[in-house]
């Protein structure tokens, strides 16, 4: 049975959290990060693990796809400790942190490992997550250490 590829929007500072969890472990290239200033819009296209699949069934193979974050309505993006001229970077996707500011924009942080964070700034949450094409097998489970 093929899955289904996931399709999730964001409204709300929780419908994020939803999307957050689903990208936890997520690999992006600093090449496919564009903010595209005059349309509003911020898209990243990341490899995401699908720990949707991992929880299923002790025997199902760990796999991967490649999934578009896109952020609509968007006012600034900034970052952090992420250079701009290495194109060939791979940042680790940790989570998105959001919060309502006193002006009503939204402020949502991307943090990375490595003390990495991309901070878009929009008038409303309005974040699409849209996984592409087909997944593929990876050797390499995510693993955290427990503190």
């Amino acid at each position: 049975m093929k899955a289904k590829n996931l399709k999730l929007i964001a409204r709300t500072d929780e419908d994020l959290r939803i999307i957050s969890a689903h990208l936890q472990d997520s690999i992006v290239s600093t090449s496919n990060i564009a903010n595209l200033k005059k349309n509003k819009i911020f898209l990243m296209q990341l490899n995401r693990f699908m720990w949707e699949d991992v929880e299923k069934g002790v025997f199902r193979k760990n796999k991967r796809i490649r999934t578009i974050l896109k952020f609509d309505n968007v006012i600034e993006v900034n970052s952090k400790n992420i250079s701009q001229t290495n194109k060939n970077k791979f940042l680790d996707f940790l989570a998105i942190e959001s919060n309502q500011m006193p002006d009503n924009n939204y402020e949502m942080k991307l943090i990375f490992s490595g003390d990495s964070i991309i901070r878009v700034v929009a008038e409303v949450i309005e974040v699409a997550l849209d996984d592409q094409g087909e997944p593929w097998d990876t050797k390499n489970k995510p693993k955290h250490k427990v503190l």
